[in-house]
Formats: C-alpha cells, structure tokens, sequence
C-alpha cells in the first residue's frame, strides 16, 4: 500500500537514526486503519509541504483520513483510516 511505502520512505530520509519501525494494519468498523510508527526524532509538518502533504492529498482522494503525530523528538506516527466499500 502507498500509505506504508511513503511513510517508510519519510522514515528512511528523514529519521534515519530510528532504530525501531513499527507498521500494523487493520479493520475497524469497515474501514482500513494503517499505521506506521518510528522512534525517530520526531518533527514531521505536513504544512512543510513535504512528501507527507502529498500523502495526505492520497488518502484525501481515496475519502480517506490521515493522522500525522510527531513531536520533536518524540518519533513519528503515520496513520491513514479508508473506508473499504465505496462511498455511497
């Protein structure tokens, strides 16, 4: 899935000193709720315009719901709900 390939890129670029990463997804109340999790340093802004605006603007398209998490120095946390039917 995008989400999770974006969000481990983000990781790779940016946090490159995470020594954990954790990815889980699931359903909840039908829909997809992904989640990636680091332990980097924290401090990602989707209103940096970085890839995570681009991310977001996805999941947007997809009537979907993105939750960026991510106090300095406190790690990342990505997580992305889509629905799995189609909206009415």
């Amino acid at each position: 899935m995008f989400v999770v390939a974006e969000a481990l890129t983000n990781v790779a670029k940016h946090a490159p000193t995470a020594a954990r990463i954790t990815v889980c997804a699931g359903e909840h109340d039908g829909d997809l709720v992904v989640q990636v999790v680091d332990d980097g340093p924290g401090g990602a802004d989707v209103e940096a315009g970085s890839g995570l605006r681009g991310l977001e603007d996805r999941v947007a398209a997809a009537d979907g719901h993105l939750v960026l998490v991510s106090p300095a120095g406190g790690g990342t946390t990505v997580r992305a709900r889509l629905p799995l039917a189609p909206a009415a």
